[in-house]
């Protein structure tokens, strides 16, 4: 059996030995290969009964690995992009946001480490911050409290 002849059963098995996926993305990412209609929704339908399909663990997978260096808006991009249901993505977000700031300061301090010196330097770290997904108060707080280098005499 060459590589091409990889049952779809199979194709998936790889996929989420790799990492946990969807069962939107395994549709999405394997209907190319489905040869006879319902065929691909079978083998999703058993992996699924079989529990390697799950929707919680691909939540959670997705939170631990993303959350220590985007912001909950990112994070729920992702989550979404995944095709998870709605309600379990909210409660994930809304876990995340009570150490936004946190997450949002460990990032900077990574990155940055010091204050902004000037106009140009605080607006490229705020849009580092931000296109990290982290909310814009989240952001200010991490910038106003940044520990100033050299303080005015």
């Amino acid at each position: 059996m060459g590589f091409d002849q990889i049952s779809l059963k199979g194709r998936a098995l790889r996929l989420l030995a790799g990492r946990e996926h969807s069962r939107a993305e395994l549709q999405r990412k394997l209907s190319p290969h489905e040869t006879e209609p319902g065929e691909l929704a079978r083998a999703l339908d058993e992996l699924e009964a079989k529990g390697f399909i799950n929707e919680q663990r691909v939540l959670e997978s997705v939170v631990h690995r993303r959350s220590a260096r985007l912001g909950a808006a990112r994070v729920r991009q992702e989550l979404q992009a995944k095709g998870l249901d709605p309600q379990a993505v909210a409660q994930a977000v809304a876990g995340l946001q009570d150490s936004e700031e946190a997450r949002a300061r460990e990032v900077w301090r990574k990155k940055f480490g010091e204050a902004p010196g000037d106009a140009n330097e605080r607006g490229k770290q705020m849009r580092f911050l931000l296109t990290r997904g982290f909310s814009a108060e989240a952001v200010r707080r991490v910038l106003r409290g940044a520990p100033a280098e050299d303080a005015e005499d």
